[in-house]
């Protein structure tokens, strides 16, 4: 695409595919600590965040918005959905309208309940606004290990523009139209995936994780489908690969922090000792009740949301979910929806 690529971000995600990125051309990293973006360009590495791995002489690091933005066509955003606001709002200065902002995070704001292309939207009115998604463990991109993603705007040339910039030898990048089902599929993998890890903190097995992982795309399609998102996203690697990934992978924050609510230390302690963010932590309240507000009941992430609210523990949670009344396994509305696109 012509134009430059930029990356705001400068965690193991937003430097995972600045280094991709700046293997192919010149490309810029913001990062919001002047010290980590002058560690960055004098060391080749960023050992906070991606600790061993050597990054390309074409990556260049900043603390200035200005610089990120300058000549960019598009920008890649790669912050928690808690910041993304602020962050978008000191940019805004130096962005003309036709600066794309594609969101890397996966998340819901509180307590706005607002998914990041809406942030986008109300923040920057009038720049197209998408996500990059998928099962993007940073480790393994930064290793060049093969990977796939989907980018979606809703302006399918866009799209493909998007895609041309990102796609490589170890890379895959497919398009979709379908921005409102990717952004709900990456925030509630999140929620799900803290499930998914306090089941096996409780010493549960491979039957217990998988009945989660398959109950929460289930739940993940009834409030995406009644968000406006489509069905098939939710097959893909927005959808099932990247909850899959995020589920089971000793390298998912998500599910880690899970992991060690299960064994019982507290959510507090747990997140004081991670030098990363865990948006399932900050997304599972926003999410139900982004989910009530269209009418969708979705209970594994309603007691995600309990736990992490300290109203009841994983043990207490999982009897619950078990307690619950026997169902036919699809809901109406969602085969309904499925046979007819």
């Amino acid at each position: 695409m012509s134009g430059t690529v930029g990356v705001v971000g400068a965690g193991s995600w937003g430097t995972a595919i600045a280094a991709m990125l700046a293997s192919r051309a010149p490309t810029a990293l913001w990062a919001r600590s002047p010290e980590l973006a002058s560690e960055i360009n004098a060391t080749g590495r960023n050992e906070g965040y991606l600790p061993g791995i050597g990054l390309p002489a074409g990556l260049r690091a900043t603390h200035d918005p200005a610089v990120v933005a300058d000549g960019a066509t598009m920008l890649l955003v790669a912050v928690p959905s808690h910041g993304f606001r602020e962050i978008l709002a000191r940019l805004a200065p130096h962005l003309t309208h036709e600066v794309a902002i594609v969101s890397l995070a996966k998340g819901i704001e509180a307590p706005s309940n607002r998914r990041m292309s809406e942030v986008v939207h109300e923040v920057l009115p009038g720049n197209p606004a998408g996500v990059l998604t998928g099962p993007n463990l940073a480790r393994e991109i930064a290793e060049g290990q093969p990977a796939a993603s989907v980018v979606a705007l809703e302006d399918a040339g866009l799209a493909r523009l998007a895609q041309g910039a990102l796609h490589g030898p170890t890379y895959r990048v497919y398009t979709s139209t379908d921005v409102i089902g990717c952004e709900v599929a990456g925030a509630v993998k999140n929620v799900i995936a803290l499930a998914a890890g306090m089941s096996d903190g409780l010493g549960f097995g491979e039957n217990t994780r998988a009945a989660l992982i398959t109950r929460g795309l289930a739940e993940l399609g009834r409030v995406g489908a009644a968000l406006g998102g489509q069905l098939l996203t939710f097959g893909g690697l927005a959808g099932v690969g990247d909850m899959v990934a995020t589920c089971t992978s000793p390298r998912s924050r998500n599910r880690s922090v899970g992991l060690a609510i299960g064994r019982g230390e507290p959510l507090a302690s747990i997140l004081s000792g991670m030098h990363m963010v865990a948006e399932g932590v900050r997304t599972a309240a926003p999410l139900v009740e982004l989910a009530r507000s269209v009418g969708v009941e979705m209970p594994i992430a309603e007691q995600v949301a309990a736990i992490v609210a300290g109203d009841t523990g994983p043990r207490d949670a999982l009897e619950a979910l078990m307690a619950r009344a026997a169902r036919a396994e699809w809901d109406e509305e969602m085969l309904r929806g499925l046979l007819s696109g």
